[in-house]
């Protein structure tokens, strides 16, 4: 842990799961808009499996994860791992958390928060210190009535089993042969299915709040695809097909947007459907990414925009999508169809607003972090 950081030489990177994260990103903005329309009931939501992007990223992480660093282990040490992952993540939580206490005034609510009208300006001022840290606060200090564990930018969450993730990930996981890897991998992959066709659910839908059910539905979500990611690597199974990008693009749009499948009385049936989405579609899109280029100049620049925007993108969205969600609610446009365009445009000024924290803050933020830190 102190010896120093020895300079490591660049990698070149997946260009096209790069873009893959900015696609799955933006079909998570349309599914939150959606998601204020259906009131949270699941059944009717449209772009109905968008919650499974989060599983997507999650897989994402840990192949590029595996890729990046496991064969840097001895030129680097386990600081230096945290602190190039802190330096590629953390100036965005703060931003989020900072852009969420910013706009809590234009989403106040009856309908939609009841408690946000009676949260004090210190108390929002206190979650927004703890949010830029990412430690998550207990459903106590919540002011919203959601139970997030980061109320004033609910993503966030993800980004803390994240954190975690790539601890377990440097502290020993690592270190496990391919076969030692798998059956972790195999078990956690149980237990996610076991959840999704024995739980009362039968999707993926959760793991934002602090408390036993919830932190139990962020870990199933979290140990499998991750560590099925850095499994991934590691096998090194790609596959090579022409115009990678469309093609991946294509099938995670199907693959996040498609109905829910069974009813209430059979949410069995949506269990499997996700089962065979993180099991089976997304390493299948990860691998046609990895094994793909980019042939045109006009894909590159689309995947090299979507990539560029994607994280700030998804750690930004959320408070404008409590601002639109308390315009809905408070003007009783839950079925209006002028709402929907509405909703298109929170799209458009999300990704104005991403592109703008990318260029003005992040990129210039972690040049000189990477300057002053990284050696």
């Amino acid at each position: 842990m102190n010896q120093p950081i020895a300079n490591l030489e660049a990698k070149s990177h997946y260009s096209i799961l790069d873009g893959l994260r900015g696609v799955a990103s933006i079909i998570v903005i349309f599914f939150h808009v959606f998601e204020t329309h259906a009131l949270g009931d699941r059944f009717k939501q449209i772009i109905n499996h968008g919650y499974l992007a989060v599983d997507f990223f999650f897989l994402l992480s840990g192949f590029v994860v595996a890729y990046a660093y496991d064969d840097r282990w001895g030129k680097i040490t386990q600081w230096g791992f945290y602190k190039r992952r802190l330096i590629r993540l953390q100036p965005m939580v703060i931003i989020g958390s900072i852009i969420g206490a910013l706009m809590v005034y234009f989403q106040y609510s009856s309908r939609a928060f009841p408690p946000l009208e009676s949260a004090s300006i210190a108390s929002i001022l206190v979650l927004m210190i703890i949010g830029a840290t990412l430690i998550p606060v207990p459903i106590s200090m919540d002011i919203r009535g959601w139970q997030e564990m980061h109320p004033l930018n609910g993503p966030a969450w993800s980004l803390f089993f994240e954190y975690i993730a790539n601890i377990l990930y440097a502290i020993g996981i690592r270190k496990f042969s391919k076969t030692l890897l798998s059956i972790f991998v195999a078990l956690a992959g149980f237990n996610m299915i076991a959840y999704l066709l024995l739980g009362r659910q039968g999707d993926l839908i959760g793991g934002w709040s602090l408390n036993k059910e919830q932190l139990f539905i962020g870990f199933t979500r979290l140990i499998f695809p991750f560590f099925a990611g850095v499994l991934l690597s590691r096998v090194g199974k790609i596959i090579k097909i022409k115009n990678a990008f469309w093609w991946s693009s294509m099938i995670l749009v199907i693959a996040l947007s498609i109905p829910r499948i069974g009813d209430a009385h059979h949410v069995w049936m949506n269990g499997i459907y996700d089962a065979l989405c993180v099991i089976v579609i997304f390493p299948l899109i990860v691998s046609i990414g990895a094994g793909g280029s980019l042939e045109s100049e006009k894909t590159k620049r689309i995947s090299k925009f979507l990539g560029d925007i994607s994280y700030p993108l998804y750690i930004t969205h959320y408070p404008i999508m409590y601002a639109y969600t308390a315009w809905v609610m408070n003007n009783k446009l839950v079925n209006d169809s002028y709402a929907i365009i509405v909703g298109v445009g929170v799209v458009a000024l999300s990704i104005i607003l991403a592109y703008a924290c990318l260029k003005l803050y992040d990129e210039p933020v972690r040049k000189w972090l990477q300057k002053k830190y990284i050696r």
